[in-house]
């Protein structure tokens, strides 16, 4: 059977996670959120943030964490502002537009937004009313190409944001990835100061589902829950999410995966690098995107899964790897031996 390096959910969910829902399986919990766990796992979350006035709530993915967040932040006129590689905009089947809210796209090579990027599109949508107005900034970290904000770009693009009265939204599905990256200077206290709203992903660090969707904007709070409960995301045995989420926090688990994996693909990319291959992007991230020769990568498909991710040119393109929380040294090694007896 080939190793999958295509994403880091292919495995099931970390063994604590797995023990903590078989142990407490027969215990009788109130639904809907308001179990023992859920409410522990809130205010765990809320501790590691140090801010006791956010609110939070567990959701079963990421689609559907933005689908919620962002249609019911913005009023109907409203649209979201994105990164042309932005998951919202790619890989979501439109399910923002399908709430009747527009995305509007900032090609970045980077997959990362900053206020300078931003400004034409507000430029370009001020014949009121006949535009859509640009109401939230949609930013991913880690991103899609697996770079990530650094301190003061993070700051930069909040301080924009409430000068010019938008919300900034981070999707954080490869959260961890990106907080654990050896080059990142961001803390998960400060990605609550800086935002209005951001998630914590679970689905993609060691759960077998799950969101945390953390509101820090007291404006937004007001009446969320009607929007979970609208779109089908408020579980009647929400206890499935809290335990999850209650186990990833206690002492760090969710960092620690995190690091693990960003750890595995470093290897791979320093075994590539010293073999002079390139790169579609700088990443630190468990993402990483070599640009190889077709032969080569035919070969890999031999032994490993992965996406093709843009050609280069006749004869390279880019491809992409992912490793996980559970990825271990065995398929890093045979890649690194296929890479040195190729190059």
């Amino acid at each position: 059977m080939k190793f999958s390096f295509k994403n880091d959910y292919s495995e099931g969910c970390h063994p604590h996670i797995l023990q903590a829902l078989m142990s407490s399986n027969l215990d009788q919990q109130a639904g809907y959120g308001e179990d023992q766990y859920s409410l522990e796992a809130k205010e765990l979350i809320k501790q590691k943030i140090k801010k006791s006035d956010s609110e939070i709530y567990f959701v079963s993915g990421g689609t559907q964490a933005n689908l919620i967040v962002i249609s019911s932040i913005l009023r109907p006129y409203q649209c979201a502002v994105s990164a042309g590689t932005g998951h919202i905009l790619n890989n979501e089947t439109g399910a923002i537009e399908a709430t009747g809210h527009k995305v509007l796209s900032i090609n970045k090579e980077d997959g990362k937004l900053a206020p300078d990027d931003i400004i034409p599109v507000l430029e370009s949508h001020s014949n009121i009313p006949h535009q859509v107005m640009p109401k939230l900034v949609y930013i991913s970290n880690s991103t899609e190409l697996g770079t990530i904000y650094t301190l003061k770009e993070l700051e930069d693009l909040s301080k924009f944001c409430k000068e010019y009265d938008l919300y900034l939204f981070m999707d954080g599905a490869r959260l961890g990835h990106g907080l654990t990256a050896e080059t990142s200077d961001l803390t998960l206290e400060k990605v609550a100061e800086l935002t209005d709203i951001f998630y914590l992903g679970g689905t993609k660090n060691g759960a077998l589902i799950g969101e945390a969707i953390i509101i820090n904007n007291k404006e937004l709070q007001q009446d969320f829950a009607f929007n979970i409960k609208q779109k089908g995301a408020l579980l009647a045995k929400g206890r499935l999410l809290g335990i999850q989420f209650l186990e990833l926090m206690k002492n760090d688990l969710y960092f620690e995966l995190a690091r693990h994996a960003n750890q595995q693909a470093m290897k791979m990319k320093k075994a590539m690098q010293e073999r002079g291959v390139a790169f579609l992007s700088d990443t630190y991230t468990n993402q990483i995107f070599p640009i190889l020769n077709n032969h080569l990568i035919e070969k890999l498909f031999d032994k490993f899964e992965f996406y093709v991710w843009k050609k280069i040119d006749e004869d390279f393109s880019a491809i992409r790897l992912i490793t996980s929380w559970n990825t271990g040294d065995k398929p890093i090694n045979e890649f690194i031996e296929i890479i040195n007896n190729e190059l």
